[in-house]
């Protein structure tokens, strides 16, 4: 098959997997494009690579520039996030009630990204952090306005849909028939990684994780489930997808993303069961197992880690430890947000290791490099409200819970290898939407006006979501419909 063929057989197919889950009972704003842009954006390639894919020209940073592309950005790229971020700001300004109780009831997150702003002035690049701090504040911007749509379990599953049906067909495409955009070669061994949409392999094994569970999680819902309309479709939409997602996971070859996929959706099914979910101390039990066997598999049993094709110095991750802990900065604080890969350390480490080496490969550590045990503790804050806020959804919305806790146990485990939890990464994305608390309160106030009759399914969830809204469409339907006997026994019936 030709390359033409295969891209518009690839758009076809697309289109397809829309059709065959298309649900028109799932109600979302059009809001949600912006997320889903942020999204798309930031698990596959930035703007500018896209552009230049389309044939324009200048919009992607010289490839003999890698100073200016590392630290200065490509303009074009700064422009569209930054577009992105100030939409969804104005967005947020019209839900701003909601957003008001959401961050209160959030305030660890909000002292977390004010100690990252704070520790910009003590980097060595003060303007590139204070930069890469305004772009981190895209993911907190992309997760308030999730969490303020009518329905946030609705619109988890609608953005985790958009991202997948697009991005892992497209990495299927340019893995078999754009070999020079979907695969690139080791400078050492001149062995081919793949990479389909992504940069490099590793973020491709991350795009399959995330996506391969969300997928995973609508297919166990739809089979547990038997009033879901034309069910048969919609199975079928996510075992095509699943199929595509496995054969990218063995293409990419990322055991830390296969074995993190593995885990976290033997955590989502078995927590699917109400009499596992509904006991927390059972559920903290096989969290606690899963991330126990994880770190005793990595760290303390070097014979399993050779069983899954590794050695024990985890493919030279011992090795990059060691290295970055020995050019560390300020043990307290750290380097500053984001800024330990920049100027002299990164060529030290370069020197020492391998040159292009950007990461820690390993997510506390790299926090640590970066913020130091101030913020390694605001992590570990983050971390423990964040599994109470996952626990207690399970009371809230079990059908969102279960997905949640797999995520929060994915990004626990992914980091003890990989750098997730960074800005704009899939893994430091969904770890906050997993941990996010979403008070039964915080959902948007419905006006509900006399003169506009409202659907059936949107007034029920409007009176079960907020009490005062309840009372507002108690008032309104007394004051249009006066054969009702008071307004008091329309509201004690109704609400």
């Amino acid at each position: 098959m030709s390359p033409t063929v295969a891209t518009i057989a690839c758009i076809a197919g697309i289109a397809a997997l829309f059709w065959l889950d298309r649900d028109p009972d799932a109600r979302v704003s059009k809001a949600l494009w912006i997320p889903f842009v942020w999204l798309f954006l930031s698990t596959s390639r930035p703007a500018s690579a896209w552009l230049a894919l389309l044939g324009f020209k200048g919009v992607a940073p010289p490839s003999d520039a890698p100073d200016y592309y590392y630290l200065d950005g490509s303009p074009i790229d700064r422009k569209v996030l930054l577009c992105l971020l100030a939409i969804g700001i104005v967005i947020l300004a019209g839900r701003w009630r909601q957003v008001g109780k959401l961050l209160l009831d959030n305030k660890l997150l909000l002292l977390f990204f004010f100690y990252c702003a704070i520790s910009v002035f003590w980097s060595d690049y003060t303007f590139v952090a204070f930069k890469r701090w305004i772009k981190s504040l895209g993911d907190l911007v992309f997760v308030l306005i999730v969490f303020t749509e009518l329905q946030p379990a609705v619109a988890v599953r609608r953005l985790l849909l958009r991202a997948s049906f697009v991005l892992v067909p497209l990495s299927v495409l340019f893995i078999k028939y754009y070999g020079d955009l979907g695969r690139m070669y080791h400078p050492w061994t001149f062995l081919p990684a793949y990479t389909g949409v992504t940069e490099n392999k590793n973020e491709l094994g991350m795009l399959c994780l995330i996506f391969g569970l969300g997928s995973v999680w609508c297919l166990f819902g739809l089979i547990q489930s038997r009033t879901h309309t034309h069910r048969a479709r919609r199975i079928l939409a996510h075992c095509v997808l699943l199929a595509m997602v496995f054969w990218l996971f063995w293409m990419a070859n990322s055991v830390t993303a296969s074995a993190c996929f593995s885990l976290g959706a033997a955590v989502m099914i078995a927590t699917s069961f109400r009499a596992v979910a509904r006991r927390p101390a059972v559920v903290l039990m096989l969290v606690a197992g899963v991330i126990g066997i994880a770190f005793y598999a990595l760290f303390l049993s070097s014979g399993m880690v050779e069983s899954l094709g590794r050695d024990p110095t985890l493919t030279g991750r011992t090795v990059i430890w060691d290295v970055v802990l020995s050019v560390r900065g300020n043990a307290l604080v750290g380097t500053g947000f984001e800024s330990f890969w920049m100027g002299r350390r990164l060529h030290r480490v370069w020197e020492l290791t391998m040159t292009g080496l950007q990461e820690a490969h390993n997510g506390y550590l790299e926090l640590y490099l970066n913020l130091g045990w101030i913020g390694v503790i605001l992590l570990a804050g983050l971390i423990i409200n964040g599994y109470r806020n996952v626990i207690a959804a399970f009371r809230r919305d079990p059908a969102l819970a279960n997905l949640n806790l797999a995520f929060f146990v994915v990004a626990i485990i992914y980091n003890f290898t990989e750098a997730g939890f960074r800005e704009t990464t899939l893994v430091w994305i969904f770890f906050l939407l997993a941990t996010f608390a979403v008070p039964r309160m915080a959902s948007p106030r419905v006006q509900l006006r006399p003169e506009v009759a409202p659907s059936s399914e949107l007034r029920d969830y409007a009176l079960q979501a907020d009490p005062v809204v309840a009372v507002e469409f108690a008032a309104s339907e007394f004051s249009s419909n006066p054969g009702l006997a008071n307004y008091e026994d329309f509201s004690e019936s109704h609400i």
